[in-house]
């Protein structure tokens, strides 16, 4: 596990996992019908071996609803690969806003999907906060903007946890977030490439 929490003692213990560990799946709004789609990397890749992988692998949007679909792949830079840049309200492959936002504290909050609503609200929710041992570079939780650590908050985002929760379970384009917009927010580029000889691209 990456984050451990003791239920008696609301202990959080951080790993140190990038935001890459939670984007496996992606929930987003679909482009076609406005509902809830569903992004993830291609099937039959080669097994996972760093989660940072997850920025480079070849990815496809599908709607359940509309069977809307779209697929995405890596730039190739001679002998590298440019990765996707994670982070913000907007799905970092297809460019579409994340469904599962909602408004928090006078801000948005957002997560990709179910597991990384249920990580959030374990360190949320912890009283105590314990780093292991690593440097925070790149770790999620390190990263965290400060108005979602503050104590006083602490009520209000876990509510709004548990709004994003109820919003995983919901499709259709009346039941979107009325926050589910792209907020211009993404992160600026941190420029990562991947060497390898190219089992990731796909042929034609």
């Amino acid at each position: 596990m990456d984050a451990e929490q003791d239920s008696g003692a609301a202990r959080h213990l951080d790993h140190g996992a990038p935001l890459e560990r939670y984007a496996g799946r992606i929930l987003v709004v679909c482009p076609r019908c406005g509902g809830r789609a569903v992004v993830a990397p291609l099937p039959g890749l080669p097994a996972l071996r760093y989660y940072t992988e997850y920025a480079f692998r070849p990815r496809r949007l599908t709607c359940g609803a509309c069977a809307a679909t779209a697929a995405w792949e890596a730039r190739a830079d001679g002998a590298r690969l440019l990765g996707a840049t994670l982070g913000g309200t907007t799905d970092p492959f297809f460019r579409q806003p994340l469904w599962l936002q909602t408004r928090c504290a006078g801000r948005t909050l957002w997560a990709y999907d179910e597991e990384h609503v249920d990580a959030l609200a374990a360190y949320v929710g912890a009283r105590l906060r314990e780093r292991g041992g690593h440097r925070p570079t790149r770790a999620m939780f390190a990263r965290l903007p400060a108005w979602m650590k503050r104590a006083d908050n602490r009520a209000a985002v876990l509510a709004g946890l548990e709004t994003l929760r109820a919003l995983a379970g919901r499709s259709s384009p009346a039941e979107r977030s009325d926050a589910a917009h792209d907020h211009d927010d993404r992160p600026r580029p941190y420029r990562s490439s991947y060497f390898r000889g190219g089992p990731y691209r796909v042929e034609p």
